[in-house]
């Protein structure tokens, strides 16, 4: 009897779909706390980050800047990374997915050194994004490979 009143309130107060907002500011978020991980966020990661963002969402340089100023400081207010994969999660599927994950690798491999915070980084946004171990690893092999030189010992 209590698991049929738990379970109807959890129904009646199940989430909305996500809006196209709080899934460009998930992603903005999570890019950003990519290039912030490491205890700074160059130029090259801010520019790499900024041109995911205006390619995926098609974004004037004044939505660009209120988007990043948004996300910027959802990331400083966060405790966890959950709150943005979870909507991510709901709104993607696999291949979305891998995607999220590429964008990030693009933005930690973009000073062309991966750290040990930015791995670690990597590893738990891809596990709550449900990518696999072995999916990480070929994307970010897939990023080096796309990369000018050899900045992270890809080859």
């Amino acid at each position: 009897m209590l698991w049929t009143k738990i379970s109807s309130l959890f129904e009646l107060s199940a989430e909305p779909e996500a809006s196209e907002d709080d899934v460009a500011e998930a992603i903005a978020v999570l890019l950003i706390h990519a290039g912030r991980i490491d205890g700074h966020e160059d130029e090259d990661e801010k520019a790499r980050r900024d041109g995911l963002l205006t390619g995926k969402f098609g974004l004037a340089p004044e939505e660009l800047q209120e988007l990043t100023e948004k996300a910027g400081r959802l990331d400083d207010e966060a405790v966890d990374l959950y709150r943005f994969t979870s909507v991510l999660t709901k709104s993607f599927d696999q291949d979305g997915r891998k995607h999220i994950v590429r964008m990030l690798w693009e933005i930690v491999l973009a000073d062309g050194v991966v750290t040990d915070y930015e791995a670690n980084f990597m590893w738990r946004a891809a596990e709550l994004l449900g990518v696999s171990t072995r999916d990480r690893v070929n994307l970010r092999k897939s990023v080096e490979a796309s990369l000018p030189g050899d900045p992270a010992g890809a080859e």
